[in-house]
């Protein structure tokens, strides 16, 4: 999804009067009237009588519910027996989907990134990136469908996850490697980082454009409107002078594409190269010790600083992260500072690591706000720049299997990062497990300052 939408996963919503449906609801309301495309994914009301409510069905359709809320109901095993034994079945029969939902998005960034890479090395990437593009219109227009026709069952909403997942390991190679070919290496840091920072733009400004969307059509056809928007890039790199062709003097390589066994043979043929090494090892120890894991735990976060609206104070902990980014983005491309150095990638990266451990320690909001500030702007600087080294160090006639190596470590094992946060943080706490998990973090940063 893009990021004006937001979908709530919950076996329990509305009619349900108890348990955490009311809270769901408000949730779900509050986002929408602060201009977010909201779609619930839930179960038939069946809580707590054990029975479906009367007169809903599984023929029933979606329906808006009040407050401008999209709401899509799954058919979910409920048990006739209130034992211990058939509840925990019947939650994890409906948690399977919202796992399933994490891991469909960035299991196939860990199995697929170098194979995808090696595709890049030996055809055309802007056709790459338009299968990618189609995966994505289909998953859309998937959604819509259901949105509007009903009857989604659990296994439709896998498979539309898992289309989603590797639409996206079908762009992000591709697209940095056209990224090479379009500025080449003298501007790539500043190319790479132009391209962060707009994503971060879009955190901020997304929510507006999806709210006027969503007011506007509705969440069904809504989602159906955002196919459009990969349209003027799918019909660029129809003619787009860029790729394997308008490479001068670089041969495309004529090597077999071999699966997973790539990923094996890239990591054996990168130990010539130090720099790629460092950077690898350094995304990826980011990706499993953090990655996105704090981002799912900030309503926890909001609710322990105790800021007003919980809600509101949840938007704003996401703002500040996104803002600093941006500000990175503006910044570094206004003043020309921290060009691309293996050490300075490091430094930035433990300094990250310093400011999120501040934040997972801080009791006032105002405090909270500026550590996760300061946390986008290192979170951008650092990954950029480890990014770019890896571009720039890669040899030509690798480059693809190479970024696709660091892919797998800095995206494909974010699938492990709610392990350490979100499942750590049940049993000792969101501020000890992100704490912890930093602090992992940081011994790894600095033991990377001991490679050559």
């Amino acid at each position: 999804m893009p990021v004006s939408d937001a979908l709530l996963v919950t076996q329990y919503y509305w009619p349900e009067p108890i348990g955490s449906a009311p809270f769901c609801v408000d949730l779900a309301e509050w986002m929408a009237r602060h201009r977010q495309r909201v779609t619930v994914l839930t179960s038939f009301p069946h809580y707590p009588n054990r029975e479906m409510y009367l007169g809903q069905s599984l023929e029933d359709r979606p329906r808006v519910a009040a407050g401008g809320v999209g709401v899509m109901r799954l058919r979910n095993w409920h048990p006739r027996r209130a034992t211990a034994l058939h509840r925990i079945l019947s939650e994890a029969h409906f948690l399977a989907l919202g796992g399933f939902a994490i891991l469909s998005h960035w299991l196939p960034f860990l199995l697929f990134s170098v194979a995808v890479g090696a595709l890049t090395d030996r055809f055309d990437p802007r056709r790459i990136i338009q299968c990618g593009m189609a995966l994505f219109i289909t998953a859309s227009l998937g959604w819509g469908y259901f949105f509007i026709f009903g009857g989604l069952e659990m296994w439709q909403a896998m498979v539309l996850l898992l289309i989603h997942g590797c639409a996206g390991v079908l762009w992000q190679t591709p697209n940095q490697m056209l990224l090479y070919d379009i500025v080449g290496p003298e501007d790539l840091m500043s190319a790479v980082r132009l391209n962060a920072t707009a994503r971060y733009l879009g955190v901020l400004v997304g929510p507006g454009v999806g709210g006027v969307i969503m007011l506007t059509l509705g969440p069904a056809y809504g989602i159906v409107l955002n196919t459009v928007f990969y349209l003027p890039l799918v019909l660029w790199l129809v003619r787009a002078p860029y790729g394997p062709r308008f490479r001068p003097g670089v041969a495309r390589p004529h090597r077999a594409v071999r699966g997973l066994a790539d990923i094996v043979h890239t990591a054996r043929e990168i130990t010539a190269h130090p720099v790629i090494v460092t950077m690898t090892l350094l995304g990826g120890a980011a990706s499993f010790f953090i990655g996105s894991g704090y981002s799912a735990q900030m309503p926890g976060f909001a609710q322990d600083l105790g800021r007003g609206d919980p809600g509101l104070a949840y938007s704003m902990l996401l703002a500040a992260d996104a803002a600093g980014a941006l500000a990175a983005g503006i910044l570094l491309e206004s003043t020309g500072l921290l060009r691309p150095r293996p050490r300075s990638a490091i430094a930035l990266a433990a300094v990250w690591c310093l400011t999120l451990i501040g934040f997972a320690l801080a009791t006032s909001y105002p405090l909270a706000l500026v550590f996760l500030f300061g946390a986008g702007f290192l979170e951008l600087s650092f990954n950029a720049m480890a990014q770019t080294l890896v571009q720039i160090e890669a040899p030509p006639a690798m480059r693809g299997r190479v970024i696709g190596l660091f892919n797998m470590a800095s995206l494909g094992l974010r699938a492990f990062s709610g392990i350490s946060i979100g499942v750590l943080g049940s049993f000792i706490g969101i501020h000890w497990s992100l704490g912890l998990a930093a602090a992992a973090m940081l011994i790894t940063a600095l033991s990377l300052f001991s490679l050559p």
